[in-house]
């Protein structure tokens, strides 16, 4: 069931009994780069999850809920509109980055059901979510910043590092750009899962129906747990600073 159709988001219930369990389709073009409008999209879904979480009943209250999110084809995203976001500057980051931070802290459980490459921007997004589900035959996930000659702001290295916690794979991820394919991500703790191409999506509304529960009442507790488990990522985000090394004005 169809909640939200917008010209670059997708919002959908797939199970009118449970209707607290979201999937949420990523549709801007054949690679998902994040403009100001894709963000703008996302927020207006997010809050369309939010109304809808603050209407139900006690009963469907207890299950709690959770949220998936994917796309078609060869990209789960190929990260920003580069250009685009470097001529609009804090215009586009500053929004992009409150969106990281509102993924990051939803009040329920979410899944990314990466369907194809992930880089850059799209690797923060899916890091973003509490579990990763990736397509095992084809794509790789990256911070390709290094290559692209682009520095990493403050918030996105914070979210990189978040999730990422072996010093080998975040160095490898960071220095050297490595495109990690499936078995590697999920050795390096991008992903929790590789599965085939046509088991994706029932992967990913697996954990989600599994996690739902974590959330019951969907007060804000799920929420606040995440804030304060990644408090630093989060604080670092919401700062709003997209100057890259500016602490190091005294070397």
């Amino acid at each position: 069931m169809s909640l939200v159709d917008l010209p670059l988001v997708r919002l959908t219930n797939p199970d009118p009994s449970f209707p607290s369990l979201f999937i949420l389709h990523l549709n801007n073009g054949a690679e998902n780069r994040f403009t100001l409008q894709f963000v703008h999209e996302l927020m207006q879904a997010l809050d369309h999850i939010d109304h809808v979480l603050d209407t139900l009943d006690t009963e469907q209250n207890a299950r709690g809920g959770a949220l998936v999110t994917t796309s078609t084809g060869k990209f789960y995203s190929n990260g920003l509109a580069i250009e685009a976001a470097m001529e609009q500057g804090d215009t586009f980051y500053v929004p992009y980055m409150q969106m990281l931070a509102r993924m990051l802290t939803l009040r329920i459980p979410t899944v990314a059901a990466i369907n194809g490459h992930a880089f850059a921007g799209g690797c923060m997004f899916a890091l973003a979510h509490d579990y990763r589900v990736m397509r095992a035959d084809r794509g790789w996930i990256a911070m390709n910043e290094v290559d692209l000659g682009i520095p990493l702001i403050p918030g996105m290295a914070a979210i990189v590092k978040a999730k990422i916690t072996h010093a080998n794979y975040l160095r490898d991820c960071l220095l050297a750009g490595h495109r990690f394919k499936s078995s590697d991500a999920l050795a390096a703790g991008f992903i929790d899962r590789a599965v085939s191409q046509d088991d994706l999506i029932d992967s990913a509304l697996e954990y989600a129906r599994a996690l739902a529960p974590k959330a019951s009442g969907l007060s804000q507790k799920l929420h606040l747990i995440k804030a304060e488990m990644y408090r630093e990522t989060v604080v670092m985000l919401l700062a709003g600073g997209t100057t890259p090394g500016s602490f190091m004005s005294k070397l």
